[in-house]
């Protein structure tokens, strides 16, 4: 892997990163307590889902 690639890749990263953290703290109160999801946890959520 260049290192563009890799660049572009981190790049890419973060912003599905960022957008699945901001959906998460966006979720209304009902819907996040249904999915048993803590909105304060968003941090964490999103960097399980695209990191992990």
């Amino acid at each position: 892997m260049t290192l563009v690639e890799t660049i572009r890749t981190t790049l890419q990263k973060r912003a599905v990163y960022e957008k699945t953290r901001k959906e998460l703290r966006r979720l209304p109160l009902d819907v996040a307590l249904d999915l048993d999801i803590d909105r304060a946890d968003a941090d964490k959520i999103a960097y399980n889902a695209v990191y992990r």
